[in-house]
């Protein structure tokens, strides 16, 4: 099922909508896109997040949330092959690194914060100097203790590998794909 963009602004005419994305593919600030769609399987999952990176400039910060087994590291290497990693598939979960940092189209900075549970423990890890670095990734993306202009990504398990992604920006104009389209 996919629901259209919603925005609390005004909506645009699709004329301008689609100028207006051909020009700088960013939203306006404070008018916040969402897009929920339900994929079908891991590589649905994989796919749509491959397609997201590609709209990417270089400066994004990704903040995923999920329970444990949601698919946020699938996630992450959609990303990583959207942003033109060769060997997305090496892409895991840092739970115990805290960081992982890949070669891409741009510097992938992945962090994991499942294991911090403090918040001085997430403002000690200094993640922050990697912001406009490249494409920050964080897993477990709620736990940030700061509010910080994101890509904000929420994947809820469903019947086996289905899943509802929820994704919610005010710095990208998100296009209402689905899984499969090209």
């Amino acid at each position: 099922m996919i629901k259209k963009p919603t925005s609390k602004a005004k909506r645009k005419s699709k004329k301008e909508r689609s100028s207006a994305a051909g020009k700088t593919g960013l939203c306006k600030a404070g008018r916040p896109m969402d897009l929920e769609i339900t994929t079908q399987s891991e590589e649905e999952t994989l796919e749509l997040a491959r397609k997201l990176a590609r709209q990417f400039k270089g400066r994004e910060v990704l903040l995923l949330s999920g329970e444990l087994g949601a698919g946020k590291t699938i996630f992450a290497k959609g990303v990583a092959a959207g942003l033109g990693m060769k060997n997305w598939a090496l892409v895991c979960s840092p739970s115990f690194t805290i960081m992982n940092i890949y070669e891409a189209r741009y510097p992938i900075f992945h962090f994991d914060l499942y294991r911090l549970e403090q918040s001085a423990d997430i403002l000690d890890l200094g993640w922050e100097d990697y912001l406009d670095r490249g494409v920050v990734i964080v897993e477990w993306g709620e736990r940030v203790p700061f509010d910080l202009q994101a890509v904000r990504v929420r994947i809820r398990k469903g019947k086996g590998d289905k899943r509802t992604i929820k994704i919610s920006s005010s710095v990208l104009l998100i296009s209402p794909f689905k899984p499969g389209d090209s």
